[in-house]
């Protein structure tokens, strides 16, 4: 795999949580949006941060990367309407690198979870499987109940990138919706560390 970016997704409203999620506090220190930023660095990557919220843009910018370089801030314009259109702003500003894509929401993921998914694809790619001729497949978490395609490895190949601008252009937002009509290959990641928490009780007794 050659290009790869790390990108966490960051631009989201946060209404049934009723706050900003990423601001929220986090047990290991700092913020979620810093937890996940430092999960991400601890991978030897360039990172990229999408989001329009200045907040978050102010707690990113001091911070590097796991190159030791400074976060990329990919200011997410309107309309603002879900994951799918990020990351095909994301395959737009990052052609032709296979983007790591992580949710700020996901606070009790590990970097271990990122290496084995990066490890399944690289895998994939060296076995020399029919898909390995063509586009890479996207490889997408799985925690043993259902995929989680806000963790996964999208790789912005030119023919992907052109089919999900159409799939947006013509009004697509839905992620599972676009995902249906690409090659895709489930990884399977310990399921814990794979829990999005959205509502104030789902971060409940889950920390000691």
């Amino acid at each position: 795999m050659s290009g790869l970016r790390a990108c966490l997704l960051s631009g989201g409203a946060s209404r049934r949580m009723g706050t900003d999620k990423a601001l929220l506090p986090h047990p290991a220190g700092g913020t979620w949006l810093e937890f996940s930023l430092g999960r991400l660095a601890a991978l030897p990557l360039p990172i990229t941060l999408v989001s329009h919220h200045r907040a978050h843009h102010a707690l990113a910018r001091p911070r590097r990367d796991g190159l030791g370089q400074p976060i990329t801030v990919l200011e997410e314009p309107p309309p603002r309407e879900g994951p799918l259109l990020a990351l095909d702003r994301l395959m737009a500003h990052h052609p032709g690198q296979d983007l790591l894509l992580c949710p700020v929401d996901m606070p009790w993921l590990e970097t271990a979870a990122l290496e084995a998914l990066l490890a399944a694809a690289s895998t994939h790619a060296a076995a020399g499987t029919p898909a390995a001729t063509g586009p890479a497949p996207i490889h997408l978490a799985h925690d043993g109940r259902r995929l989680q395609p806000l963790l996964g490895l999208y790789p912005a190949h030119p023919g992907r990138c052109r089919r999900l601008r159409a799939f947006t252009a013509a009004g697509g937002r839905r992620l599972q919706d676009w995902l249906a009509a690409e090659l895709v290959v489930p990884v399977a990641l310990p399921a814990a560390g794979l829990r999005n928490a959205n509502r104030p009780d789902d971060a409940t007794g889950l920390w000691p």
